[in-house]
């Protein structure tokens, strides 16, 4: 039975919302701000967070920037009735997997919530080797980048992206290719997702000039070693 933690700050939208969930065969955790929530997320480890973004004490956003310094893999759902780019955009940088615009049906938050459970990484396979990036180290397993001294932790999303990119090196990745294996579909807020997490790995990869994410444009995007 999966277990869903809610963080709703309106209660009867929450009732209903839990109710709903439980009737469908879910396990639900119900937190009225996002504080409560945090303290819930640390004693149940739920398999998903469906929280809103306009809380007290602690909001949305806030959550879950603190939920991704503790646990890089388990999904977060927004609901909101935020909808401008920008919010959009802030909540995939930082971690967000999906987003809800209130008000919204039932049946589509339960489809979306398990369209992202369904898509929970498999257990890793053994380790055979570190992937050379320039002068980066890659350990696709273990979800490691290193530089020198330096490692950096990625997120499950994070590290199947770029071992795409690695193993298209030099060629093209397509976009829409890369969307639905990840996304399950190439919306255009799952498109924004991806600009977010290729501009993240950029980031992870400043450090050797040589090594460079090219957008092809109307395309996909291209790893240059």
């Amino acid at each position: 039975m999966p277990t869903v933690l809610l963080i709703e700050d309106e209660p009867s939208l929450g009732l209903i919302v839990k109710d709903s969930l439980e009737s469908r065969g879910f396990a639900v955790q119900f937190a009225p701000d996002g504080e409560a929530g945090l303290q819930l997320f640390r004693q149940q480890c739920p398999d998903i967070v469906v929280a809103d973004v306009m809380m007290p004490k602690l909001d949305g956003f806030s959550l879950a920037e603190q939920i991704r310094r503790e646990n890089t893999a388990v999904p977060i759902l927004f609901l909101t009735a935020r909808s401008q780019p920008a919010d959009v955009v802030r909540g995939f940088e930082l971690g967000g997997n999906d987003y809800l615009k209130k008000p919204f049906s039932m049946d589509e938050l339960i489809v979306r919530i398990k369209a992202q459970l369904l898509r929970q990484p498999a257990a890793a396979p053994a380790p055979v080797g570190l992937l050379a990036i320039g002068r980066y180290q890659f350990d696709h397993p273990k979800q490691k980048l290193r530089f020198g001294a330096q490692e950096e932790t990625l997120t499950n999303r994070e590290a199947e992206l770029l071992k795409r990119l690695y193993d298209q090196r030099n060629q093209v990745l397509e976009r829409n290719a890369v969307l639905k294996e990840l996304w399950g579909d190439n919306s255009f807020f799952n498109g924004r997702s991806l600009d977010v997490f290729i501009t993240r790995l950029r980031r992870c990869l400043k450090e050797d000039p040589q090594v460079q994410i090219v957008n092809v444009r109307g395309i996909g995007y291209k790893l240059i070693l």
